[in-house]
């Protein structure tokens, strides 16, 4: 997922990851307990190495990433969608661009990376690419976005998380970790986002329409509370909970 296969230099890439397997395997044997980030990453630990595993989710900064400032009103909602992102090649901003142009949406793009001069050549008029920012310009825009778009398939994902925080609605590609971040409507819960389960430009594209059929049904202060779940005094609580377990 992190590198493409290209030509000698795809075959040594291979071979060297293969001894990086196999040496992290004979690792893993020494390990007495297994915390994972997430129930996807439990799955792969099972996976790779037969063993079980505790999920305690990693902490979202709640405190920081919430609607508004004390005291004010959240601003309102504008029209353009938002991704927060390394620009590296698997977090597929490519394809939110991509997606977007077809649908003659507004975009913009928060985040550095390798990926970054082609992302530039592929963005059309309507796409804003900002480069790194610091967090208040993040939040700044978390609080405006009409959704975040998270196209990209990761371990856990602190960044949906961070949106609904501020009272985003997400729109993300439903696979690894975003399924057990972002509540969609099907769930008959309180909906956060839409997850979508195609990994193409269609796919978001379509997550994007679905999302825009459903109207109003996201509640940003439903999105809060859910994000609030996964704050850092839970994950102090849970980890520090679960350590004190093992030195029983």
């Amino acid at each position: 997922q992190y590198f493409e296969k290209k030509g000698i230099l795809g075959s040594v890439r291979d071979r060297l990851l293969d001894r990086v397997r196999a040496w992290d395997l004979a690792s893993a044997e020494r390990v007495t307990h297994f915390i994972a980030i997430s129930e996807t990453i439990r799955k792969r630990i099972r996976e790779c190495y037969d063993r079980g595993s505790v999920v305690i989710y990693p902490p979202v900064d709640t405190d920081y990433y919430t609607p508004s400032d004390p005291g004010a009103p959240p601003p309102a909602r504008e029209d353009f969608y938002l991704v927060v992102s390394a620009l590296a090649p698997y977090k597929r901003a490519d394809l939110a661009i991509s997606a977007c142009q077809k649908l003659d949406r507004r975009l913009v793009v928060i985040g550095s990376g390798q990926d970054q001069g082609r992302l530039a050549k592929l963005a059309g008029p309507g796409t804003s690419l900002l480069g790194w920012q610091p967090d208040a310009v993040i939040r700044d825009h978390l609080r405006r976005c009409k959704a975040l778009l998270f196209p990209g398939e990761e371990d856990f994902g602190i960044v949906p998380l961070e949106a609904q925080g501020c009272g985003a609605p997400v729109i993300a590609l439903g696979r690894g970790g975003a399924t057990e971040t972002v509540v969609p409507p099907e769930t008959g819960q309180p909906a956060t986002g839409v997850l979508y389960s195609d990994a193409t430009e269609q796919g978001l594209i379509d997550g994007i329409l679905h999302f825009e059929s459903l109207g109003g049904r996201f509640d940003p202060t439903a999105a809060r509370v859910h994000a609030v779940k996964f704050n850092t005094a839970r994950y102090e609580r849970e980890l520090l909970g679960y350590l004190a377990t093992l030195t029983k």
